[in-house]
């Protein structure tokens, strides 16, 4: 069995300079050590793991998720600088004692829609019902959104971010879409920009109910006033490419306007239909194709050819009674595959990785050890990230501690709260 003693550099942000990371919710953690600057000036070991998922193949078994068995982590700071065998971990200021219990990296939910305000608890349960989803349930919680106050949006988002904390969720991506005015998706993208850096600038959710009737105008908006307004809030611009909201040729010109501000592609791709999203990712390069419902043997093929992460959200299909993608499929062919929650209030209001990574399992043709690879390392790369979704030195130390001698148990055990700890960057939040 294989170890690491070394001490690993501090990666740089990919995609742009590194910068100092904001807190993902803002609540009062339960801290070990007792404060931040503890942290940052005191190493911790966490020993007397039963199973260590480093997601690093050189590590451990030698699997993809590198599995360490009888093992221990070393934190130092926001970081962590050694893994290995518990029996030859180094001394530490701190000690925590897993109990043989299984750590795994924390979750990377690489696809969230947390702006908002309002439910649809009656459209859900008229879908229950036999009512099919179409696009435009969205149109119910842009009227919400936009009526609700900075305030209560800000608190909306707070709740669900710290929901998926104690879930074991330590990075989170998050969009605007909700809003579909210049100001109000400005708002929505500093209100999620002030907790987490994974902002998504989405004014292509849907085409506005304002101008319904000139799609044309909308995509001009899109592309130009609004733009410029929320491209200082985000990191990725992103796009509904699906019949009843954006078709090709407009999702083109929405993803190039983003990309000449700054701004990296990620694509709603093939949901509910055949169609041109998942094909137009790859070829703009854009980081992630989400959904990935519906795919031809091309779109398979490019998506294995290109850099472009397949995420895969099974909550919508789960909340929707629609046709599971095929994560077997697209493994298979080579491709990269997250999982994400996508919780938003229409289509998969949930936060739980867990959850999804028990769907993934049971409905998708997933392995367990696949669908926790996918939750953890697959989202760091749709995200375009190397310094989480891993533990192995200069990674941040954020871990997910599970009431369970194995990662296996997230699957084995659905609906079953399991995370009973949550570090992130190096501090104990649960």
């Amino acid at each position: 069995m294989t170890r690491s003693g070394r001490r690993g550099p501090s990666p740089d942000r990919p995609g742009g300079p590194p910068r100092r990371p904001r807190p993902l919710v803002r609540s009062p953690p339960t801290r070990s050590p007792a404060t931040p600057e503890d942290a940052m000036s005191s190493t911790t070991v966490i020993t007397n793991i039963a199973s260590l998922v480093t997601n690093d193949p050189s590590q451990g078994d030698g699997s993809p998720l590198g599995l360490i068995q009888d093992a221990a982590v070393v934190i130092e700071g926001d970081r962590v600088v050694w893994t290995g065998e518990a029996g030859e971990a180094p001394a530490a200021d701190h000690r925590f004692d897993a109990e043989g219990r299984a750590l795994i990296p924390g979750f990377v939910d690489s696809h969230s829609h947390l702006v908002f305000a309002g439910d649809r608890t009656q459209e859900f349960n008229a879908r229950m019902s036999g009512r099919a989803y179409s696009a435009g349930g969205i149109r119910t919680t842009v009227a919400a959104t936009r009526a609700a106050s900075d305030e209560e949006l800000e608190r909306n988002l707070t709740r669900y971010l710290h929901e998926a904390l104690r879930q074991g969720t330590t990075t989170m991506e998050t969009k605007s879409g909700y809003g579909l005015t210049v100001p109000d998706e400005a708002r929505a993208l500093r209100i999620a920009a002030a907790h987490t850096d994974e902002v998504t600038y989405l004014g292509a959710h849907i085409v506005s109910p304002d101008l319904a009737d000139d799609p044309a105008a909308y995509v001009a908006l899109v592309t130009g006033e609004m733009l410029d307004a929320c491209a200082p809030y985000a990191r990725w611009v992103d796009v509904f490419c699906e019949k009843g909201a954006f078709d090709g040729d407009q999702a083109r010109a929405i993803l190039t306007a983003g990309r000449a501000k700054g701004l990296h592609p990620r694509v709603h791709a093939n949901q509910l239909t055949h169609g041109p999203g998942v094909r137009l990712a790859v070829e703009l390069d854009a980081a992630s194709a989400d959904h990935c419902t519906h795919l031809t043997d091309a779109d398979v093929d490019a998506l294995a050819s290109g850099n472009t992460v397949a995420t895969l959200l099974p909550g919508a299909e789960f909340s929707t009674r629609a046709e599971w993608p095929d994560a077997r499929r697209l493994i298979d062919a080579g491709v990269t595959v997250a999982l994400s929650t996508d919780c938003n209030p229409g289509s998969s209001f949930t936060s739980s990785v867990p959850f999804c990574v028990a769907l993934a399992v049971r409905d998708m043709g997933m392995t367990p050890d696949e669908a926790v690879w996918s939750a953890t390392a697959g989202g760091a790369r749709a995200l375009r990230r190397d310094d989480v979704g891993r533990l192995t030195p200069g990674a941040y130390a954020d871990l997910t501690l599970l009431d369970a001698p194995s990662h296996v148990h997230l699957a084995y055990r659905p609906g079953v709260p399991l995370v009973t700890g949550v570090w992130r960057r190096g501090v104990r939040e649960v």
